[in-house]
């Protein structure tokens, strides 16, 4: 399988390139980007569901499409990425790469049969000022799966994918980092798979399923969730609501030396890896979806 990378650099540049910074504070840009996803999933032939929340005296949605399963429906597989950008950030690489792999992978399932039913979100509102915050896009949507008791057998959280590197050293980590190094390359070649203790067994699962359709290098860890980064995304609210979830990364701040900043821009992003990626998780998808 061979992932266009001419599509996912069309994603990026919309979002990041065209409408730029998008939060809150510019909710202009937020809505365009919340109906340029929208449109985008239309264009494979889903049904958009939005569910909306107010903040304030704004309303904000997360975007959900489903594919339903044939042999396990009521078995749901959760694949995620927020589609905002931090303030002061056009947000290429976090995190409009991952929502670039959200619409690929989307796009694939629109034609697969799947044995359980996969849902694909777009969250808003993961970046500061609402981060692990009750008004979370994600913390919200979780929330409310516990309460309707949606089985999410598995979420996965698609978050900064964007920026890999050969270059000795150029992979940094988080204290005690000489802890980290003696297991880990130092080389920022690399996506990683970040699950909780409790989410450990989906782990095992899902970075075997992507190592057998793709070559491209794969780091696992299963750690606390006080580890400065491990929680920092959307997978976050649903280890909150106990629910088996793990981040896919290329590391972000410990890597990417435009995290959060202006120069966070769309020709930063490597097209190539992003797409070796991508291939990946579809394949893992495929697997965990049987």
């Amino acid at each position: 399988m061979t992932i266009p990378t001419d599509t996912l650099r069309a994603h990026v540049q919309v979002l990041a390139g065209e409408i730029g910074e998008r939060n809150t504070f510019r909710p202009q840009a937020l809505r365009r980007a919340a109906a340029y996803i929208e449109q985008a999933w239309r264009d494979q032939g889903y049904a958009v569901t939005r569910q909306e929340y107010a903040m304030g005296r704004d309303t904000w949605a997360n975007l959900e499409i489903t594919r339903r399963g044939r042999e396990h429906p009521d078995d749901i597989i959760l694949i995620g990425a927020h589609y905002d950008s931090v303030i002061g950030s056009p947000g290429a690489n976090d995190n409009a790469t991952g929502i670039a792999a959200l619409l690929e992978l989307s796009r694939l399932s629109a034609v697969r049969g799947l044995g359980k039913t996969v849902r694909f979100v777009a969250f808003v509102n993961e970046e500061p000022p609402h981060f692990q915050t009750a008004l979370m896009g994600s913390r919200v949507y979780a929330r409310q799966a516990r309460a309707h008791g949606d089985r999410i057998r598995a979420m996965l959280s698609l978050e900064t994918l964007g920026y890999y590197s050969e270059a000795p050293g150029s992979q940094a980590f988080p204290f005690p980092s000489a802890l980290y190094r003696l297991f880990y390359p130092d080389r920022g070649n690399f996506v990683l798979f970040v699950s909780n203790f409790g989410s450990r067994p989906f782990l095992r699962q899902a970075v075997e399923s992507f190592r057998q359709v793709t070559p491209f290098p794969a780091e696992s860890i299963a750690t606390f969730e006080w580890v400065p980064g491990v929680d920092w995304s959307d997978h976050g609210s649903f280890w909150v609501e106990g629910y088996p979830a793990l981040m896919v990364t290329d590391t972000a701040l410990y890597r990417y030396p435009q995290y959060h900043t202006e120069q966070d821009t769309p020709e930063k992003v490597n097209y190539d890896a992003l797409a070796r990626v991508v291939d990946g998780l579809t394949g893992m998808l495929w697997a965990l979806s049987r």
